[in-house]
């Protein structure tokens, strides 16, 4: 098993950057991958980013260009740089972690932008 735990959330203007983490308990060096979901009032949880174990990335077409997900494995840790954000970027971010078939979520932290 493992426990995550995301910081960084807030409440910032349109165009602003913000930098979630996700602490692992555990070390994320063989976890298949990890990402980032996002959850809008009356949307479903969507894909933002994930990372897999080989450091291959992908985005959601709606970040592309705008946020870059990224490990530390040494910190057990994965970060979402998330810059030029807008209104509609606003939700619960949770971090995720892929362990041989199984899935483990975060709390979630809230992240609002201002028009």
């Amino acid at each position: 098993q493992v426990q995550l735990v995301e910081s960084g959330g807030g409440l910032v203007q349109t165009g602003g950057s913000l930098r979630l983490s996700c602490a692992a308990s555990r070390s994320i060096f063989r976890i298949n991958a990890m990402a980032w979901y996002r959850q809008a009032p009356g949307k479903q949880r969507e894909l933002v980013a994930r990372i897999t174990s080989d450091d291959r990335t992908d985005y959601a077409d709606s970040v592309k260009g705008r946020f870059t997900i990224s490990r530390d494995n040494a910190r057990n840790t994965v970060w979402l740089q998330m810059n030029s954000l807008k209104p509609e970027d606003t939700a619960v971010y949770y971090c995720a972690a892929y362990v041989a078939g199984d899935d483990y979520w975060g709390q979630g932290t809230q992240v609002t932008i201002s028009s």
